[in-house]
């Protein structure tokens, strides 16, 4: 590694902590930015929780209960795929057709168990592809956007936030270095290159 530019680095981070803790404290001037800046960043930070909260939202809607979540998130990323598993419908459908099975196919009772049985898979053959079409059309898009437009807009807003403390630390600089020119009359001198030099 280069020593002077690990030095460098380690000096723009002190005064990028100086000037953050004197802004802090009152005792520094913080650089404002634009209103309309202001306004876009807290319209974007209410988007990013909203999304977040919506896509947890429709994820519970979608799998109700939270241990099946949870098993579905690792699994997902162990395996690359949600295990595969019968919602509460297609439990239903199906210990009520071996229900009209048990009872007898030739009874009335049993006859009405297997039909509504098969309409419950049926219901819950529909439920699984709403779940997988809400996913793929809804959930994951916005999953998408938080994953990489908002890492970028952080990653911009902490570039922009850290451009401001070098800036508030120059100005504040420059302003310490004016009041030391006038405090000793003439004794130092403002160069183009931002150095200050005692004058002998």
């Amino acid at each position: 590694m280069d020593l002077k530019k690990l030095v460098g680095d380690a000096s723009v981070f002190f005064s990028r902590a100086v000037q953050l803790t004197e802004e802090k404290l009152g005792t520094s001037d913080k650089t404002e930015l634009d209103a309309h800046y202001e306004n876009l960043v807290n319209r974007t930070e209410q988007t990013i929780i909203w999304t977040e909260k919506l896509v947890q939202d429709v994820d519970s809607l979608i799998t109700p209960n939270p241990g099946n979540r949870v098993e579905d998130y690792i699994m997902e990323k162990i395996e690359g795929q949600k295990p595969r598993r019968l919602n509460n419908l297609e439990c239903l459908g199906s210990d009520m057709i071996r229900a009209g099975n048990e009872v007898g196919p030739g009874t009335a009772y049993g006859s009405t168990l297997i039909k509504v049985g098969a309409g419950q898979q049926k219901l819950g053959l529909l439920e699984k592809e709403f779940a997988t079409s809400a996913t793929s059309n809804f959930i994951d898009p916005l999953r998408r956007f938080l994953e990489n437009d908002v890492r970028t807009y952080v990653r911009e807003k902490k570039d922009l936030e850290n451009k401001r403390l070098d800036l508030g630390a120059v100005k504040n600089k420059l302003k310490k270095a004016k009041n030391a020119s006038q405090d000793s009359k003439g004794k130092y001198v403002w160069h183009k290159d931002r150095s200050i030099d005692k004058l002998r």
